[in-house]
């Protein structure tokens, strides 16, 4: 039986929010928290204390820079209708919400696939172990679309060249059949005085 509040199929709204940090593609701390059912300080101390299992591309934690360009970018999405629609508090109330719970000084940790995977085991209750699936189906989403992504802008490319070399061959014939769409005016008869000293040829 599914537990409640757990997220089902592979609706987006219902797949935790992935950012992409260092061009490393993460989930926030607070996030993973919430879909783990704990709270995001118990998180961060069961890893902790597993600290062997979570090198540095596991875990990472976000500088002072980060933190506040993400803060922003996560804004501006939700201010554009882009972020979560549902009940449940989007990724930009959760960051925020953190910062001033716990003190603007607070740096979250961001979690690679893998890190978010181990930190399930590391918590090792059954909901953290179910809802994994779910952390799974989440990166597995974000890299189908950018594969579907760079296919449309490979496919893009690939018609401009066209385009461009269309548009050369079509020069080449224009210029070629210039002098035939535009034939040389003849002369015209000369006409006045000096044309009755001409001598008449014989």
């Amino acid at each position: 039986m599914r537990e409640s509040g757990a997220p089902s199929g592979r609706n987006r709204s219902q797949l935790p929010p992935i950012h992409n940090i260092r061009r490393q593609r993460v989930m926030l701390d607070s996030d993973l928290a919430r879909l783990y059912g704990v709270t995001t300080s118990r998180l961060n101390e069961a890893v902790k204390r597993n600290a062997d299992r979570f090198p540095a591309d596991f875990r990472f934690q976000l500088t002072r820079e980060e933190s506040l360009r993400l803060i922003s970018q996560i804004a501006i999405s939700s201010s554009e209708g882009t972020d979560n629609q549902s009940d449940a508090p989007n990724s930009s109330q959760i960051a925020m919400s953190s910062r001033k719970h716990r003190g603007a000084a607070y740096l979250p940790w961001a979690f690679t696939e893998h890190g978010a995977l181990m930190a399930a085991t590391v918590l090792k209750s059954s909901r953290a172990v179910q809802m994994s699936l779910f952390v799974v189906r989440a990166f597995v989403q974000m890299r189908e679309e950018l594969q579907a992504h760079a296919t449309v802008f490979k496919r893009l490319v690939e018609i401009d060249k066209k385009l461009v070399t269309h548009d050369v061959i079509l020069r080449d014939v224009y210029e070629k059949l210039r002098p035939l769409l535009n034939p040389p005016e003849k002369p015209t008869k000369e006409l006045g005085f000096h044309t009755l000293l001409k001598k008449p040829k014989r």
